[in-house]
């Protein structure tokens, strides 16, 4: 399996370097993550594409700084419009990511997701992209309560599952969990934990790609 790692920054991509895998830095946030998932997936092909990286785990999640989260679905939580105090999603609004089709900002994971998830011991459920990282508990719960079963918070996800989706490619995303989402404080993220938790998930996901390549001298195939 031909696997595309899309992170948001090189120094998680060089967590990843050695991996059987390609690994594209795409910066911050949705729109950049479709981009260069785009001109990733039209210079060659790949069965899966995995947006990775560290993110927030959502309290009621129950997950820690360490832990792993693996997609079940990639939602573009804040694609929509407020109306008052009420959010209205693309579905209440009739409205459409893709020009000749309606979707609604939530894609669906690699069909592996579960399996993945199972070997790992790790929780699968949905994960979600924000273009603005959520700082109050308040705003943590009101997106839990509207994603039941939410795992954690990103920035990449959906733009990759995006554009994964307009090549017809297969999309996944692993986030390893630094810190709760809700009051920012970056004294207790656990960063070096959350890359660890991303890394075992690629490890497994690699599988026996990864021993093939464990028995090779050539260098590995790194596009960062």
């Amino acid at each position: 399996m031909k696997v595309l790692i899309v992170v948001a920054t090189a120094g998680e991509a060089a967590q990843f370097a050695d991996l059987p895998a390609y690994v594209e830095v795409c910066g911050v946030g949705p729109v950049a993550a479709a981009l260069a998932t785009q001109r990733a997936l039209a210079r060659e092909s790949f069965d899966l594409v995995v947006s990775a990286g560290i993110g927030g785990a959502y309290p009621s999640s129950g997950l820690q700084p360490g832990d792993l989260a693996v997609s079940s679905l990639i939602v573009q939580a804040d694609l929509g419009a407020w109306d008052g105090a009420s959010f209205l999603d693309l579905a209440t609004l009739g409205l459409s990511v893709l020009p000749g089709a309606a979707h609604t900002g939530m894609f669906a994971a690699w069909d592996g997701a579960a399996r993945l998830a199972a070997a790992l011991g790790a929780a699968c459920g949905p994960t979600l992209t924000l273009s603005t990282v959520t700082g109050t508990a308040k705003r943590a719960a009101e997106l839990a309560q509207r994603y039941p079963g939410a795992l954690t918070e990103g920035m990449e996800g959906a733009g990759v599952a995006h554009a994964a989706l307009i090549a017809g490619v297969a999309a996944l995303e692993l986030r390893g969990v630094s810190n709760p989402v809700g009051p920012r404080d970056r004294r207790s993220w656990r960063i070096p934990e959350a890359l660890a938790a991303t890394r075992r998930g690629l490890e497994v996901l690699l599988g026996e790609e990864l021993e093939r390549w464990r028995g090779k001298s050539d260098l590995p195939l790194d596009h960062t």
